[in-house]
């Protein structure tokens, strides 16, 4: 699989990156550690080397599968993790970085990032400043090669790079969820930061697997989320009816269809997660899924059915 340049840095990632969220188990249901394991493994061997995790997934247990399933290939794959919202004081920080080091049995991290900003789930108002120095003294030390942010708004990011390059923000984005589109992504244009794009399914549910009057169980992160709720998603099923025929014609997948528009985007790079090897492997054959100018132009409408309706709140859950 092509690389890209994460940001300005060093760092080159795929654009499509395997993410780990349900390896840490909690807030999913069904999850076996050796499915994860080999689901992790067959991404790589299908040409995804950039993984992504974070401390909070399982509190470690998503970035210690990850090493048990790429330690031996370490030097052929890149490492993405995130300080939650509760660590980011200076000290924090350095602490939870280590720990995650310690996790995913390396002596470096490609990339680290923010994944809440300061104050998010009750956490203390940490000054982003403080943050960020700790961030640039980690990366002057070679601990971590890149810094970037996740959930930030424009205003967000464009404060948090007054103390340093920020080469990343991880927003959710897919075609049915697309608030970063008017927010961050022209600063993000303007300013090459790389967007990776976590839930560029929208969970699933633009595979087209979910029926109309699907229940998730109440444990399962799922039964928050708004686009499976009520007439949001009954209009996905409208759209993903008209999706279809496109993605016949491109003799792909729907799942395949809405990645390759995705990393079609500015600067954009999909992170999809994967239960089992065959998901994994077909998350990886998007990259192969080329689109004119007239199919994403006409991608971009349908998903628009959904899109409209939404509000600017950038959660995705009602949690």
């Amino acid at each position: 699989m092509e690389k890209r340049k994460l940001g300005t840095s060093a760092v080159e990632i795929t654009p499509i990156i395997v993410g780990t969220w349900q390896a840490g188990k909690r807030m999913w249901v069904g999850i076996e550690d050796a499915d994860s394991i080999k689901a992790i493994r067959a991404a790589f061997e299908a040409g995804i080397t950039t993984v992504d995790t974070a401390e909070v997934y399982g509190e470690g247990h998503s970035e210690r599968i990850v090493a048990e399933a790429l330690a031996d290939v370490r030097d052929q794959v890149q490492y993405a993790t995130k300080v939650f919202a509760n660590h980011l004081k200076y000290d924090q920080v350095i602490e939870a970085c280590d720990r995650s080091l310690k996790n995913l049995k390396t002596d470096y991290i490609d990339l680290y990032q923010i994944h809440w900003p300061a104050g998010a789930f009750n956490s203390a108002i940490v000054p982003i400043e403080e943050t960020m120095k700790a961030l640039n003294d980690l990366k002057q030390q070679g601990k971590i090669r890149a810094i970037g942010v996740s959930n930030f708004s424009r205003d967000q990011l464009a404060e948090t790079s007054q103390y340093g390059r920020i080469d990343s923000l991880q927003p959710p984005y897919s075609l049915f969820w697309r608030q970063v589109e008017q927010d961050a992504m022209p600063y993000c244009s303007e300013n090459q930061i790389s967007i990776l794009a976590y839930s560029p399914l929208a969970q699933g549910l633009l595979t087209g697997k979910f029926q109309r009057g699907q229940k998730f169980a109440p444990e399962d992160n799922r039964s928050a989320n708004k686009l499976f709720q009520g007439e949001n998603f009954e209009r996905a099923q409208q759209a993903l009816d008209k999706l279809r025929p496109i993605a016949e014609r491109h003799h792909c997948t729907l799942a395949q269809l809405a990645l390759a528009w995705l990393i079609a985007q500015p600067q954009a790079n999909a992170i999809a997660g994967a239960r089992y090897p065959e998901q994994a492997k077909d998350n990886a054959k998007a990259a192969d899924v080329k689109l004119s100018t007239e199919d994403i132009a006409e991608i971009d409408a349908i998903g628009r059915i959904v899109t409209d309706n939404l509000d600017n709140n950038q959660v995705m859950w009602n949690w």
